[in-house]
Formats: structure tokens, C-alpha cells, sequence
């Protein structure tokens, strides 16, 4: 072959194989965009996958709330509707409550052997129980609901103490304490009901659970606060039970169990810690087995003077028992009620006159022979009528301001404040007869 041949096809060659070369490499190239594409369009599948699974899960949040806030809203009108059929429950078994009470009274006064009144005392006590039981339920379903407003203003306590000493000195004279009171010429700021039933529950337990010595309450001054002190010398709290003392229906140790110590219904420092927490007063306790207890309650300084100890006193001890003869204007719809009280004012020696509404008691008055001493009503009455109206109109009708009482088993606080403006004493449902007659006395003195 000629050498101008061979080299036209080395050169050819070479030619060749740069095509070559170009094609491959465009190929490569191509294979990489294709894969480029496919990777894009998987990618591009994933990101709407999880798109469409984050708007899923978003749509499943958003009815979760929904269903939530609609769960939430049914609890809160369940426990509304819960605190309102309790209330109204109470007012319906208060009424019976009261009725026995009454009649439990009256009985007691006919008896004549040992054991007719051992039972009637037996009977007192398991109605006592029984309204404390459902006063005490009564009282922390409204404190869960949210429903108690304290009405914050300035409280005496030399007056609270005088009250609390008048009624706790009989218990604990019965079991051979000694219950004493330090002297304090202050005012604090809380809601005096409130505060009293505190200071109620823990002296009852203070009492319940101490076999010797006593219970003492006292104060100090911490800055803005006073630190009201109740002390006893009862058996303490184990160590363990620290918290569990304010759990509902937690009762007292084993030991006391055992020493027929124990007792209550369980429920007297879990209404105290609810009410404490209404309030804003902080309540701790110290104790050592063995030796006694000392709770605490942290009450800020009031701003007005307290009251003198001797006026508080005055106002809570009644001037004397004689009722004989006493007119007694009773306004009462319920039919047991209505007898037992009667029964009993007449055991007193009464002469009672009785109405079931406004009309019936106007109509009653219309005798001017015989003119009320004093108007014992109750809050809710026939024909809607209201206690507090009926006694206003009586008022009106003898031109005086007739003494009056209304006794109800509605414990709100608009039934207390009617009371309060129209210048009448409430007593609530169901009836303690040695309290009614001694109000009733010194109404009349």
C-alpha cells in the first residue's frame, strides 16, 4: 500500500475515534441528565407525599383541638350542672333534715326514762353527722367550681376568737382540755365566713385528736401578715402523712383509731386547703408524733381597728331564755317544718300563728288584738314568694320594725345580703333548737 494510503488511514483513524469519543461522552452525558430527571421527579413524588401527610396530620390536630375544647366545655358544664344540682340537692334534703331536727328536739323535751333519751341523743348525733356530711360536700363542689367569691374585708379577731371559744369551750370541757385563746387587738383582711370555717375544721380536728392537755390559738405579726397559730398537744402527724391529711376522707392514724379517738368524716382539712387556696392565705403545718400539732395560717394585716373584746362578746352571748308568751308570726311552706317548728316554739311556750305565704300572714295580722313579738320566715316560700318581702311587708303593715329571722336551707350569698339590708338574722337550714332559742332571746331582750 502506498504510503500516502497509510497515512490517510492513521488519519482517518484518529478521526474515528475522536467521533467516537464525542458520541460516548454525549451518551454519558445524557445518561447523566436522565438519571438527573429521575432523581428530580422522585424527589419531587417524596416532597408531595409528606406534603400531603403534614396537611393530613395538621387536619387531624386541628379536629383534636376541636374535640378537645369541645370535651373541655362539656366537663365545665358538666361540673356547673353538677355544683347546680348539689345545691338544689341540698336545699331538698336540708328541708327533711331540718324537720327532724326540730321534731328530734321537741322529742327529747317529753322524754322521761334514760333510755328514751340516750336514743333521742343517738338520733341528734347521726343528723348531725349527716348535714355535716353534706354541707361539706356541698361546700368543695362550689370551691372546685370556682363558684365562692370571697368577699375580702376587714375581720376582727379578737371577735372571731370570742365566737370560736363560744362554741368549741362545751366540746372541750367534755373531754377534759383546756382550749385558751391569746388576747390580739388586730384586723386582718379575708372573708370572715371563710376564715372561720378554716379555723372551725382545724380546732375540731385539734380537738378530735387530742387525749390530754389542750389546744391553744394564738398570733404573731410577720411584716404585712399575721400569722395566726392553733397548737395542740395531741397525738402529730407521721411523717408520711403529710400530705395525705389534706386529702378527702383521710382520717387519723390507726393508733388513735384504736383508742376510739378517731373519727369525723375526713374531709375537714381538704375544705380547709381549698378554702385557704380561694383566700390567698397560705397554710402549713410543724408536728412531732407524739407531742402535738401546730398549724399555720398566713392572713395579711387589716387596715381598720379591731373591734372591742367586750362588744364582740356582748353580741354573741345571749341576755336570757325566757320566751314564755312570746307571739310568734311563722311563714313556712313546707308541711313538716311548718309542724315541727310549731311543736317546738309551743314546747317553749310560744303562741305561735302560722302561714305558708305573704297573703296568709297579712290576712293572719288582721286580728289587732294579737300583734307578732317577733317573724320567723322562711327564704323561699308559696307562690314565689321570698321571706326577706314578706317580712318587709309585715313590717309595713304594723308601722315597726318587727324582730325577724329567716330560716333557710339556700345558703347563697344574694339570701345573705337581703338579710343583712333589711337589718334580719339568718340562721341556715337545718336548725341547731339551743341556737335558735338562745337567738330568738336575745332578739327579743
Amino acid at each position: 500500500m502506498p504510503l500516502r494510503d497509510i497515512d490517510d488511514l492513521e488519519r482517518l483513524k484518529k478521526i474515528n475515534a475522536a467521533l467516537v469519543s464525542r458520541v460516548e461522552r454525549s451518551m454519558d452525558q445524557q445518561g447523566n441528565a436522565f438519571s438527573l430527571f429521575q432523581t428530580a421527579i422522585s424527589l419531587e413524588n417524596r416532597v408531595r407525599n409528606r406534603t400531603e401527610e403534614l396537611h393530613a396530620t395538621l387536619r387531624r390536630l386541628e379536629q383534636s383541638n376541636i374535640d378537645l375544647s369541645a370535651a373541655k366545655e362539656s366537663a365545665e358544664l358538666a361540673n356547673l350542672s353538677k355544683t347546680r344540682f348539689l345545691a338544689a340537692a341540698s336545699h331538698d334534703v336540708l328541708q327533711p333534715l331540718n324537720a327532724a331536727h326540730l321534731s328530734v328536739s321537741a322529742l327529747a323535751e317529753v322524754q322521761a326514762s334514760d333510755e328514751g333519751r340516750k336514743l333521742v341523743r343517738q338520733v341528734e348525733r347521726s343528723l348531725e353527722t349527716m348535714e355535716d356530711l353534706l354541707r361539706t360536700l356541698l361546700d368543695i363542689s362550689k370551691l372546685d367550681a370556682g363558684v365562692v367569691q370571697p368577699e375580702i374585708g376587714d375581720v376582727s379577731l379578737e371577735a372571731l376568737f370570742s365566737s370560736l371559744r363560744s362554741d368549741f369551750l362545751p366540746e372541750a370541757a367534755k373531754k377534759g382540755l383546756s382550749l385558751k385563746f391569746r388576747p390580739v387587738n388586730v384586723a386582718v383582711r379575708s372573708d370572715r365566713t371563710l376564715l372561720r370555717r378554716i379555723l372551725q375544721n382545724i380546732l375540731s380536728n385539734a380537738l378530735r385528736y387530742t387525749r390530754s392537755g389542750g389546744v391553744l390559738v394564738g398570733t404573731r405579726h410577720r411584716g404585712d401578715t399575721i400569722r395566726i397559730d392553733v397548737a395542740d398537744t395531741g397525738c402529730g402527724i407521721p411523717e408520711d402523712q403529710r400530705e395525705a391529711v389534706f386529702e378527702e376522707f383521710h382520717r387519723g392514724t390507726s393508733t388513735l383509731a384504736d383508742a376510739g379517738l378517731a373519727g369525723g368524716l375526713g374531709l375537714g382539712l381538704a375544705i380547709v386547703r381549698r378554702m385557704a387556696a380561694a383566700l390567698g392565705h397560705p397554710v402549713t403545718f410543724s408536728s412531732k408524733v407524739g407531742r402535738g400539732t401546730i398549724f399555720h395560717i398566713d392572713v395579711p394585716v387589716g387596715m381598720a381597728a379591731a373591734e372591742p373584746a367586750m362588744a364582740a362578746a356582748d353580741m354573741e352571748r345571749p341576755r336570757g331564755y325566757g320566751l314564755f308568751g312570746t307571739k310568734v308570726l311563722l311563714v313556712e311552706n313546707d308541711a313538716d317544718v311548718l309542724s315541727a317548728m310549731t311543736s317546738l316554739l309551743e314546747r317553749w311556750q310560744c303562741l305561735v300563728r302560722a302561714a305558708t305565704s305573704t297573703d296568709d300572714a297579712l290576712d293572719l295580722l288582721g286580728d289587732t288584738a294579737w300583734v307578732p313579738d317577733i317573724v320567723i320566715a322562711d327564704q323561699h316560700l308559696d307562690g314565689g314568694d321570698l321571706g326577706t318581702s314578706t317580712i318587709a311587708d309585715v313590717r309595713d303593715y304594723l308601722g315597726r320594725t318587727v324582730p325577724a329571722l329567716i330560716v333557710t336551707a339556700d345558703g347563697s350569698e344574694p339570701v345573705a345580703k337581703a338579710a343583712r339590708a333589711a337589718g334580719i338574722e339568718l340562721m341556715r337550714k337545718p336548725l341547731k333548737p339551743a341556737q335558735l332559742r338562745a337567738l330568738l332571746a336575745h332578739l327579743l331582750a
